[in-house]
Parts: C-alpha cells; sequence; structure tokens
C-alpha cells in the first residue's frame, strides 16, 4: 500500500486531490498538512512513500521545505504540483532534489499515473517542464578557448577516473530512471551499499540531485560504456 502525504495552504484543492488518490486501489492518503511546517513537526512518526507538494504557501516556500527534507532524506519521493509557471522556479526544484513537477490542472488520471511513474523510479514532468530542462541542458556555451576547452575535458576524465566500476554502473543505471531498490537488484547488491554509491557519486561530481546525476550520466554516456 502506497503511503502519499499532501501539502497544500488551499483546502479545497487539498482533499479534492486526497480524493483522487483514495479512490485508487493500492494507495492511502497517509496525511493532508495546510503547511510544510506541520509536515516536518510529523517526520518521521508519519512518513509517506510520496509527497505531493506545493510551492506558493504563505508562510513558507515549497522549495523551503524541499531543501529542508533533502538535507537529511534522499530517498523521499517528492511531486511538486503547483499553479506556478515561473521557469527558474522549474529549475530551482529539479536542482533540489524533487522527483517530479507537475500543474495543478493536471488530469486526475495523469496524477495518479505519474505516481505510478515517480515509485518506479523516473522523475516525471509536464510537457512544458521537459521543454524548460531541455534549454537548461542544452543552452547555448559560451565560446572557450582552446586552454578553458582543455580544462573541462582535463576535470571531466579526471570525474571518470574517479569513479569505481561500480559507481559507474550505479550512474549509467540511475539515467535509466531505476531507483535504489532496482538498481540493487540490478547489480545483486543492497539497498544500502547502492545508497552509499549514490552519496559518492554526488560528492565527486559536486549535484545536489539524481536527476543532476542522470543529466550528467547522458551527457557522458560514451565515456561510461567505454
Amino acid at each position: 500500500m502506497c503511503k502519499v502525504s499532501i501539502v497544500d495552504d488551499h483546502a479545497l484543492f487539498r482533499r479534492g486531490v486526497a480524493d483522487i488518490i483514495r479512490q485508487e486501489q493500492g494507495y492511502v492518503v497517509l496525511a493532508e498538512y495546510a503547511s510544510g511546517a506541520d509536515f516536518l513537526q510529523d517526520l518521521p512518526e508519519q512518513y509517506p512513500d510520496v509527497l505531493l507538494l506545493d510551492l506558493q504557501m504563505p508562510n513558507e516556500s515549497g522549495l523551503e521545505i524541499l531543501k529542508h527534507i533533502r538535507q537529511t532524506d534522499q530517498e523521499l519521493k517528492v511531486i511538486i504540483l503547483t499553479a506556478c509557471e515561473d521557469e527558474q522556479v522549474v529549475i530551482d526544484a529539479i536542482q533540489l532534489g524533487a522527483n517530479g513537477f507537475l500543474p495543478k490542472d493536471t488530469l486526475p488520471e495523469v496524477i495518479l499515473q505519474k505516481l505510478h511513474d515517480v515509485l518506479d523510479g523516473q522523475i516525471i514532468l509536464h510537457g512544458q517542464g521537459v521543454n524548460i530542462l531541455a534549454r537548461q541542458v542544452r543552452r547555448v556555451q559560451p565560446q572557450l578557448s582552446e586552454t578553458e576547452s582543455w580544462e573541462i575535458d582535463q576535470q571531466e576524465q579526471q570525474d571518470l577516473a574517479d569513479m569505481t566500476a561500480r559507481e559507474k554502473e550505479t550512474l549509467l543505471l540511475i539515467a535509466k530512471g531505476l531507483n535504489n531498490k532496482l538498481i540493487a537488484r540490478e547489480l545483486g547488491i543492497s539497498d544500502g551499499t547502492v545508497k552509499v554509491y549514490v552519496k559518492s557519486l554526488l560528492r565527486k561530481l559536486n549535484v545536489h540531485s539524481r536527476l543532476e546525476l542522470s543529466v550528467w550520466a547522458h551527457q557522458h554516456l560514451k565515456s561510461l560504456r567505454s
């Protein structure tokens, strides 16, 4: 049974989403909160499998709540469900470790499908969110001198050299969208060992989320597979 908690200061919307989830077999609404502070206060006693988190709330932003969560917990699945259309907010949420970003007008059946996808280890974005991320990843690079290009190449080679074979295998599986449990099964190791590898990769590549690890891996697939 998948436990879902909802944080949103709009009671009508919050209850509507809760009703949608309750109608889906295999899901239960663990708790509803009008503020992120109330949710944090209930942790870890009320620990959900997935958190649906609003961004724009009176006393604190969803980004602040997400940042607080990720300081101690990389495993909790967090989906941002909001009316905010600020491009930078989408990027900030992803960089802070959100597992998904959906607008509040998302159809009920789509919300349920995205819950399934996140539980399967995927990063989910609505169409506009995908476009925003694509622009961020494919942004035009400044013209680099020959020396600067050489230094970047050297850094990338050093990053790869610093990784163990198992870390490279883990990184490739993260890029495929697998969660820790599926990676552990694929590699024949424990969940705890996978967590160690992920934490090490975040440190070595100086990034803050699994999505950033995935983006890095996609940019260096040829080198990782060689």
